[in-house]
């Protein structure tokens, strides 16, 4: 029989004890485990009819459906994922909990639906209240009265992204209109471009108005329950002559960057070691285009690095975590790697069965438990989110790791991987103070 720790504990009474409230804590701590807790006692004692959960699509079909059998194994639970067909007989099925990935508030929003509760697994994925997720799913709301927030940073990217995720948990924490929000808790320091800043002290102030409704998972008691993660940069060196040619005239043989936005993302190819030529043809469709991007080669440095690293650990169990498709073609053109598309891809990791595992920040980023398949993972390139960058180590690093967790970052010298690396720490630097600012 599996039992909740004690801070899961105090996490599960807190969400059943209010109407609005928000999970924070850090991946792996167990967050899907204490809101099914607080779930099947809100369905036992009558003060939910039904729950409809809204969470990354792969977290859908292999995180929530195996937990459910631990933590509410008297509820049914309906995953409305697939085709229109299958998700409406998900939503008919009369299962007090129902599932559904983000991509499909809009195609809800157009059933007859009949929950009163609902809850966001990674709710960060709601930060902007302009999109069309957003706004349809504020048409459909209103019912569900009960409204749960799980998250592991609310500032993964800054403090504008609170707003939103805030808003649809409970408007009456930062209010109705962002830029009310915005005017209260920014200045604008380029009106040209629409760039804000926090002033002196918002951040502090955000989070003392949310701390009431917020659960915070303290760090003390939580690390102490997992093994150490070691991060090691693995610094690479290339010829950097192509590199600076197109940092400093946006063309390289000609490979054209029409921006300085679109020259970071070729410089950071580069520093992989390729660029992809992108054409763009007019379609068939009137108004459509056809984009081919062909990858133009040299160097492989970072794969040559990968090679020496996996014998240096005697090709252990790995994970190798890739930004782009090119550099998961060179994968799979030098080792034998296993994708998590691939057919019971997450349950042969976990038993041990698979050396590598190539995975990208975008599907391995929430929820997934893959602490059980090994303890080494290889970042070829990094992501911009903060809030990727740590949810995909932490599909090692959480509940249940048996192991030290190697989390290998490969760099390469005087280039922009360098700078990534940089403003990820950066941005850490934002959701730490967030986090002690609101611990009561």
């Amino acid at each position: 029989m599996v039992s909740l720790r004690p801070y899961q504990e105090t996490a599960a009474d807190f969400l059943y004890s209010r109407d609005r409230a928000m999970i924070l804590a850090p991946v792996g701590a167990g967050k899907t485990a204490i809101t099914l807790t607080a779930m099947q006692d809100m369905l036992f004692n009558e003060e939910v009819g039904r729950f409809l959960v809204l969470a990354p699509k792969r977290v859908c079909t292999d995180v929530w459906p195996i937990e459910v059998t631990k933590w509410a194994p008297f509820h049914e639970m309906a995953v409305a994922v697939g085709t229109p067909k299958q998700r409406l007989a998900a939503l008919e099925s009369g299962a007090r909990i129902v599932v559904t990935n983000y991509d499909n508030i809009q195609w809800l929003a157009e059933q007859t639906l009949d929950f009163d509760a609902i809850v966001f697994d990674e709710l960060t994925r709601l930060k902007n209240p302009s999109g069309a997720r957003f706004k349809a799913l504020n048409k459909i709301i209103a019912p569900m009265t009960i409204r749960w927030g799980l998250t592991g940073s609310f500032t993964s990217n800054g403090l504008e992204d609170v707003f939103g995720q805030c808003k649809i948990v409970d408007q009456s924490l930062l209010g109705r209109a962002k830029g009310a929000f915005m005017q209260q808790y920014f200045v604008l320091i380029n009106k040209e471009f629409g760039e804000w800043a926090p002033r002196v002290g918002s951040l502090e102030k955000v989070m003392d108005v949310i701390r009431p409704a917020t659960f915070v998972l303290e760090a003390g008691e939580y690390r102490d329950k997992l093994p150490p993660l070691h991060t090691v940069e693995l610094a690479c060196t290339m010829d950097l002559t192509p590199y600076n040619t197109m940092k400093k005239d946006f063309v390289l043989e000609g490979i054209t960057a029409v921006n300085a936005a679109v020259v970071t993302g070729k410089l950071q190819q580069l520093a992989s070691g390729f660029v992809y030529d992108t054409t763009t043809t007019p379609s068939e469709s009137p108004g459509k285009f056809k984009v081919d991007q062909k990858p133009v080669w040299y160097s492989m440095h970072k794969f040559e690095r990968l090679e020496e690293l996996l014998d240096e650990n005697q090709r252990t169990n790995t994970i190798l975590v890739y930004n782009y498709q090119e550099e998961l073609a060179e994968l799979k053109r030098r080792f034998n790697v296993t994708t998590l598309d691939d057919t019971d891809a997450i349950k042969r990791w976990n038993d041990g069965k698979i050396r590598l595992l190539a995975v990208h920040p975008k599907s391995a980023g929430h929820g997934l438990n893959l602490q059980h398949g090994g303890c080494h993972m290889v970042f070829l390139s990094l992501p911009w989110s903060l809030e990727l960058y740590e949810q995909t180590i932490g599909r090692l690093h959480r509940s249940g790791q048996q192991h030290p967790v190697w989390c290998y970052v490969m760099l390469t010298s005087k280039t922009v991987d360098e700078k990534i690396w940089a403003a990820l720490h950066d941005k850490r630097a934002i959701s730490d103070i967030a986090m002690e600012e609101l611990k009561t």
